[in-house]
C-alpha cells in the first residue's frame, strides 16, 4: 500500500527526515520532482499519489477528502517512525491537514505541518462553487495556471486529465471543514501576495490548528506563487526541515 500512494524522488532507510508533499485538485505527484535538488541532502523527498491520474489512472476517485487522508494515513503508518514534515497546497493542504490529525491520534505525529494557499478548515464557509461544465472548471484552472493551456486545447490530453480535475474539484466543493482539534506539532503557513483564493489574515487562521508555533511566509504571487517562487520556498522549507531535525534530536 505505502508503495501504491507514495512517489519517491529521493528516499531510502538512511533519511530520518522526510518530506512528504501533497497536491493541489487536479494536480499530479511528479508537479514535486524538482524539489529534491532545492532542499537538503540529508531529508528525503516525497509525494502523494493520489488515485486515477498518472501510473494510478483507472482506479476509483476518493469519495471525500475525509476518506482519501484515511487511506494516506494507513499508507503512512511504517514511515511515520521517521520525522515526517507534511506540505500540501491548495486542497492538497486540507488533505495534509487531515492526514496529520489522523497520524496524531495514532500517536505518530508529523514533525511539522506546512499549509500552503488554503484556508483553515473553520474558514471555509462560502467558497463552494459547484462547478457544473467542464468549460466552468477548465476556466477556473486557467485564471490560477495559464501554463495549463496546452493541455486543454489538445482533445486527448483533455480527455485524459479531466475526470481526475472533476473528481478533485467535488471533493473541494463537498469538503464541509469546521472544529479539528488542534496539533501538537507546529505548523507553517505560506501564501502568495496576489492569491484571489485566500488572503495572509485568513491564512493566519491556521495558527488555532496547533498548540506548537505558527509562522505565515507571503511570496510574491498569485495561487500558484509557489512555481514562479520555487527557489525561495524551499529556502524556507529547508529550514523547517533543519528545525524539525535538531527538535527532535534535542529531545532524545
Amino acid at each position: 500500500m505505502e508503495e501504491q500512494w507514495i512517489r519517491r524522488f529521493r528516499d531510502d532507510d538512511a533519511y530520518g527526515t522526510k518530506l512528504v508533499c501533497f497536491p493541489h485538485a487536479g494536480g499530479w505527484a511528479s508537479a514535486y520532482r524538482t524539489w529534491p535538488v532545492g532542499l537538503p541532502a540529508d531529508a528525503g523527498v516525497l509525494a502523494i499519489r493520489y488515485p486515477g491520474r498518472e501510473d494510478r489512472h483507472g482506479e476509483p476517485f476518493p469519495s471525500g477528502i475525509e476518506a482519501l487522508a484515511d487511506d494516506i494515513a494507513d499508507a503512512l503508518s511504517e514511515l511515520a517512525r521517521c520525522r515526517l514534515v507534511l506540505f500540501g497546497h491548495s486542497m492538497g493542504a486540507s488533505v495534509a491537514h487531515e492526514v496529520a490529525l489522523r497520524l496524531h491520534e495514532r500517536g505518530r505525529p508529523p514533525a511539522a505541518l506546512c499549509v500552503s494557499g488554503r484556508r483553515p478548515p473553520h474558514a471555509m464557509g462560502g467558497i463552494r462553487r459547484h462547478f457544473g461544465s467542464d468549460e466552468k472548471i477548465i476556466a477556473d484552472i486557467l485564471r490560477f495556471d495559464q501554463s495549463r493551456a496546452p493541455v486543454f486545447a489538445d482533445p486527448d490530453l483533455r480527455e485524459l486529465v479531466l475526470p481526475a480535475v472533476r473528481a478533485d474539484y467535488r471533493l473541494v466543493d463537498a469538503y464541509r471543514g469546521g472544529h479539528r482539534p488542534p496539533l501538537d506539532c507546529p505548523v507553517y503557513g505560506y501564501t502568495g501576495d496576489a492569491d484571489s483564493e485566500v488572503t495572509p489574515e485568513q491564512m493566519r487562521g491556521w495558527a488555532d490548528m496547533t498548540h506548537d508555533a505558527f509562522r505565515l511566509r507571503v511570496l510574491p504571487g498569485g495561487h500558484f506563487y509557489l512555481v514562479p517562487q520555487e527557489a525561495a520556498l524551499l529556502a524556507d522549507l529547508s529550514d523547517v526541515l533543519r528545525h524539525a531535525k535538531h527538535r527532535t534530536e534535542a529531545a532524545s
